[in-house]
């Protein structure tokens, strides 16, 4: 994981209009979300080593799954998972497991960011700032 600096850190918005914002450039709300915090990703790669930008958020008015929620933005930070390639060999669930999640352990879910990465990271972190910027509800 490598922490980036942002202006948008401790910013508030409203959700839906964040996501009115990011998710035409990429961005998608995780999964992982919870109803009081949750994450903007955006995939910059998955050859192999998937490297995604997360923005995390916390609700500070409202839950997430409550219309018109406002959140608060907290540090960006990349984030790498590597996973095996073909059948996950060491799955220890089940098959019925199996055919509800798909996805295998990653072998190494906290692997090295290489710079280029970094970079990118950064100069997408710069974009959504512009973006959202304007949109700012309160300071």
């Amino acid at each position: 994981m490598v922490p980036l600096q942002s202006n948008l850190e401790n910013k508030t918005y409203n959700l839906y209009k964040m996501e009115e914002v990011l998710k035409p450039i990429g961005f998608v709300i995780g999964s992982n979300w919870e109803y009081d915090h949750g994450y903007f990703d955006i995939k910059l790669d998955d050859r192999g080593t998937y490297f995604f930008l997360r923005i995390p958020f916390e609700a500070i008015a409202g839950s997430l799954d409550s219309p018109g929620v406002t959140v608060r933005i907290q540090q960006p930070f990349l984030l790498g998972h590597q996973y095996e390639e073909g059948n996950d060999q060491d799955s220890r669930n089940g098959a019925i497991q199996g055919l509800v999640n798909q996805f295998q352990t990653p072998t190494d879910p906290d692997t090295e960011i290489p710079k280029t990465y970094i970079d990118i990271g950064k100069e997408c972190i710069k974009e959504v700032e512009a973006l959202l910027t304007p949109r700012n509800e309160s300071n």
